[in-house]
C-alpha cells in the first residue's frame, strides 16, 4: 500500500464539524418527543456516530451493527453481510442508521431492510457522505452531511486497507 501519495483535503476538520453540528441540530428538531436509536454501522462510522449523537439532544439509545462489502480494496464487493446485529429490540421506537458514506446503496438498503423486521416505529438513514454517481438501488439517504463525485475518499472513519480511519478530515489521493 502506497503511505506516501499526495493527499488532496476535501473536507477539513472545521467543516466536518460545522456540517455535524447542523445535521444534529436538524435531526434533534425532527425526533423531538420522540424514543429515538442510533444505529452506528461499524466500522467506517463510529467517529461520524459518536461527534453526531453529542450534537443530537433528545433521549438517544445507541447500537451498532457490522457488515462487510469492501475487504480491503477501493471497490465494494456488490455482497452485503451482516456479521453483528443489533443487541436490543427496536418495536416502535424510531430508528436512525448512521453510516460513513452512501456509495452503491447496497448495504444501506440491506441494513433497512433487515431492520424494518424488527418492528420499529419508523426507519430513516443518514450518511456524512454521499456518492449518488455510484448508486445501484433506489435509496437515498434522509440526512446528507456533504454529496460527492466518484472519487475515492479516505479519512474521518473512512479507511484505505485497515489505516487512515483516524485521520479528522476527509482527503483524496492525487495521482
Amino acid at each position: 500500500m502506497e503511505m506516501n501519495k499526495k493527499q488532496r483535503v476535501l473536507f477539513s476538520a472545521d467543516d466536518i464539524s460545522k456540517k455535524v453540528k447542523e445535521l444534529g441540530q436538524i435531526i434533534s428538531a425532527d425526533y423531538e418527543g420522540k424514543e429515538l436509536v442510533v444505529v452506528s454501522l461499524l466500522r467506517g462510522s463510529f467517529i461520524f456516530a459518536s461527534d453526531l449523537v453529542r450534537e443530537i439532544n433528545v433521549l438517544t439509545q445507541i447500537e451498532f451493527m457490522t457488515t462487510a462489502s469492501y475487504g480491503h480494496g477501493e471497490e465494494t464487493s456488490g455482497q452485503v453481510n451482516i456479521v453483528t446485529d443489533i443487541k436490543d429490540d427496536i418495536t416502535g421506537k424510531d430508528v436512525l442508521v448512521v453510516d460513513d458514506i452512501m456509495d452503491t446503496g447496497l448495504t444501506m438498503e440491506k441494513i433497512l431492510e433487515h431492520l424494518k423486521q424488527k418492528n420499529p416505529n419508523s426507519i430513516k438513514s443518514c450518511v456524512m457522505l454521499d456518492k449518488p454517481e455510484r448508486r445501484k438501488t433506489h435509496i437515498t439517504p434522509d440526512y446528507v452531511g456533504f454529496t460527492i463525485p466518484d472519487v475515492f475518499i479516505v479519512g474521518y472513519g473512512l479507511n484505505y486497507g485497515d489505516y487512515y480511519r483516524n485521520i479528522p478530515y476527509i482527503f483524496t489521493f492525487d495521482e
